[in-house]
């Protein structure tokens, strides 16, 4: 018996080793191959001058953008979103102890820095007072009054998946928050959690489209009927990508998200870089009353500010019709603002960030006066409270995010959002990823950053002074300026 499994065991060790030969060769052979196709190939100069070995460039390449971000990079180093701001976000949506020890890791001299200024007599706790909901549309056939001053940002069912639309949808329920459709039509998936929603109307005017392209009053009409949109807001551009288009790759579009938005299966969904019928002042104040009118609901638009010069004449031309006919509200994004896809220059180098354009909008609006009439609705990075608050402070009446309430769904900031292959099952249509992403779970999650980060916007308005976010002004707040000073925001962006 002894001899027999002796000799198993001998068999079984020749096996192992006749495969570990096989594996040897059949690597050598494959390292030859390759050796030849990268000598002779005259795509790459690397791998042309150094064959085998200049493959691992790519590899590496690849792999670094994930281990930056876990090995070497400090807390406060990486962009979009450093590891400090991301981790605040996911300690807040887990609702677990978001205190920190010893000191700031924050470096206080970097231009741009926000300080709060804090009086000697903060808020009692018992003088506190909550956000009221503030009326959007006063001249609606239905207004609507917003509970909440932090809201989610425009993202699309296309850009995002089912499962995450549905999570957002039901955390902002329980938040009492509203949540942008994006550009991308409204699904079953925004109207499944209960919550308010507002209704972007890109320039694809995807779910209110006729078969050309445009705008259809019937569909129109029949988004309104539902009485949980809201609002409707007129995309004019975003900080992302302005002057550009909606981008979603093929891939993404399957029979659901091609059905939604009345466009071919499978093909790449990219919108035009404006609104056709939108060419001028006069252009923009019509299809406003025109969407109203048919509505009946609060209609408004968005956009990155880069050139300032026309919003004079814009005021001007409202006061001329009645200040009636004004906007109901104006989402200004930031150029720093996020997207599923963009071109790098645009991304990069077009438009103004929130910080710059922020104040010029309310100080256009207030010298015209406006600035009761039009609500101002903040958005691009704004995370974390330092952020909100600071955004407040310049004279936003809300403040919206989409990368915040992500990263409360789980995204790690893969930047995979535009290759169908998200991690976290975020902006991915596999459903191999997606069932990750427990919708159930993860709205528990939206609702407790929200109601954390409103919670510690609130703690910075009670150092300041005041009873509530909505008192903070200018005067409460500084930004580090070059040479390491810091000026007061009332200074610095004065009211004229």
């Amino acid at each position: 018996m002894n001899e027999t499994i002796f000799m198993l065991a001998i068999d079984f060790i020749a096996l192992i080793g006749v495969i570990v030969l096989l594996l040897i060769v059949a690597a050598a052979v494959t390292a030859v191959v390759m050796y030849q196709i990268d000598k002779r190939q005259t795509v790459h100069t690397i791998r042309r001058n150094y064959p085998l070995l200049g493959r691992f460039r790519y590899i590496f390449e690849e792999l670094g953008e994930f281990f930056r971000q876990y090995f070497f990079a400090m807390d406060r180093e990486e962009m979009p979103f450093n590891r400090a701001q991301r981790s605040w976000v996911y300690r807040a949506a887990k609702n677990v102890d978001n205190t920190v020890a010893f000191g700031s890791t924050r470096d206080l001299r970097k231009p741009g820095t926000y300080y709060f200024l804090n009086c000697p007599f903060p808020t009692l706790s018992e003088d506190a007072a909550t956000s009221q909901p503030m009326r959007i549309g006063p001249y609606c056939r239905t207004p609507y009054d917003a509970p909440s001053f932090l809201n989610i940002s425009g993202m699309s069912f296309g850009a995002l998946s089912a499962p995450a639309v549905t999570a957002l949808s039901m955390g902002a329920a329980k938040a009492g928050c509203w949540m942008n459709t994006g550009e991308g039509a409204l699904s079953k998936y925004h109207l499944e959690g209960g919550c308010d929603i507002v209704f972007q109307i890109g320039t694809a005017k995807y779910g209110v489209r006729d078969a050309e392209g445009r705008l259809d009053d019937a569909r129109l009409a029949e988004m309104a009927a539902i009485e949980q949109v809201r609002m409707f807001e007129i995309k004019l551009s975003q900080g992302a990508k302005p002057g550009k288009g909606g981008i979603l790759p093929g891939d993404k579009v399957t029979p659901e998200i091609a059905a939604a938005r009345g466009i071919p299966l499978g093909q790449a969904s990219i919108s035009p870089n404006r609104h056709p019928e939108i060419s001028s002042i006069d252009d923009l104040l019509d299809f406003i009353a025109h969407v109203r009118d048919v509505t009946g609901k609060p209609v408004g638009f968005k956009l990155v500010l880069g050139s300032t010069d026309w919003l004079d004449s814009f005021c001007e031309a409202v006061l001329k019709r009645g200040s009636e006919s004004a906007p109901d509200f104006i989402t200004l994004d930031s150029a720093d603002g996020g997207t599923g896809a963009a071109p790098m220059p645009l991304m990069d180098s077009v438009g103004l960030p929130l910080r710059e354009s922020l104040p010029l909008l309310v100080n256009k609006l207030a010298q015209h006066n406006l600035r009761n009439r039009v609500r101002i609705i903040a958005s691009g990075k704004l995370i974390n409270p330092t952020d909100v608050a600071a955004a407040i402070c310049m004279g936003a009446d809300f403040v919206v995010t989409a990368r915040g309430f992500m990263f409360a769904l789980g995204c790690i900031q893969a930047l995979q959002c535009n290759k169908n292959s998200c991690p976290t099952g975020i902006t991915t249509h596999d459903p191999k990823l997606q069932q990750g992403l427990v919708p159930d779970v993860k709205a528990e999650r939206v609702a407790n950053f929200h109601h954390n980060l409103v919670h510690e916007v609130e703690l910075i308005a009670h150092s300041c002074g005041v009873t509530e976010p909505r008192q903070l002004k200018r005067e409460h707040a500084a930004v580090v300026v070059d040479g390491g000073g810091a000026v007061p925001l009332n200074i610095l962006y004065p009211r004229d």
